[in-house]
Formats: structure tokens, C-alpha cells, sequence
């Protein structure tokens, strides 16, 4: 999936709320919890994070273990991250699974104050779930990140 828009704020602050850390659990409003389980440098860790379950929990809460890593890239900043085979998967939830995803976060040249913000999720949900549903479910998630995340910052 990819997903794309402009932000009003500049990259450094949406990438802080985006990233492993204190404010994303403030509100992303599909994580449950987050762990940073083991932590290698300031923008280096291993995570983990539960997420709600959806559409009515036809797709039960999911658990996902992820490496996090992020940088600066070019004018703007990408974190990255990827799933990793770590643990136990805990009692009521699906280990999902993420390939390589990514969020680039660039300042428009022609609006300083207002950055691009672009996202590149490759996830198994895992379990006995019809694409269509899992469709549903990523496209109406993407729509309230966004939503969730303009809100966040503008307090």
C-alpha cells in the first residue's frame, strides 16, 4: 500500500510523532500498546506493538515485532522498519508480519511550513482473512492516520 499527503508542520516534528517513541501511542488510535524492546542507538530499536482489532474484530488484534530505523534522506527524514522472528507471540493475538515499509517525510519548496508525507506499508495480517477485508480494513487505517496524526500536532 502506498499512502500520501501534505501535513502542516515541518518534518522533524510529524517523523517525532510517527517514530518509535513517547508520542505515538498519544495518538494513533489503532496501537494498543508499544514496547521498545531493545534499543541500539537514538534512532535504532526493536519494538513491539499491538494493534485493535477491526472491522467489528472480523481481523483480530494483531502483535507485531519490528526493527525501527531512522535517518535523515536527502532535504527530509525516512523511517524505516521491518518484521523480525523475535519471541513468543502473546495470548490473543496474530503475529502479523511487516516487509520492509517506510515513511519519507520532505518540506514542500514552495510551503516551508508543510510537509510531504508519504508511506510505503507491505503487511501480512496473517491468520484466515479475505483480501477484500484486509483491504478495507489498511485503506480506512490510512485515512485516519492522516486524520489522527494532523489532530496530534496541532496540539
Amino acid at each position: 500500500y502506498k499512502v500520501q499527503g501534505v501535513v502542516e508542520d515541518v518534518t522533524n516534528r510529524i517523523v517525532d510523532y510517527i517514530r518509535p517513541g513517547p508520542y505515538r501511542l498519544d495518538w494513533d488510535s489503532l496501537m494498543t500498546t508499544m514496547d521498545i524492546l531493545e534499543t541500539f542507538e537514538e534512532n535504532c530499536c526493536v519494538m513491539r506493538y499491538t494493534t485493535a482489532g477491526q472491522l467489528w474484530n472480523i481481523i483480530a488484534p494483531r502483535e507485531f515485532i519490528d526493527f525501527s530505523y531512522t535517518t535523515n534522506y536527502e532535504d527530509g527524514l525516512l523511517t524505516c522498519g521491518v518484521s523480525l522472528d523475535y519471541g513468543e507471540v502473546r495470548p490473543n493475538f496474530v503475529r502479523g508480519f511487516n516487509h520492509p515499509c517506510g515513511w519519507f517525510c520532505v518540506p514542500l519548496k514552495d510551503y516551508p511550513s508543510h510537509s510531504l508525507l508519504t508511506g510505503y506499508i507491505q503487511t501480512e495480517l496473517r491468520g484466515m482473512l479475505p483480501q477484500s477485508a484486509v483491504d478495507t480494513a489498511m485503506s480506512s487505517t490510512l485515512t485516519n492516520f492522516y486524520s489522527d496524526l494532523k489532530k496530534a500536532l496541532k496540539t
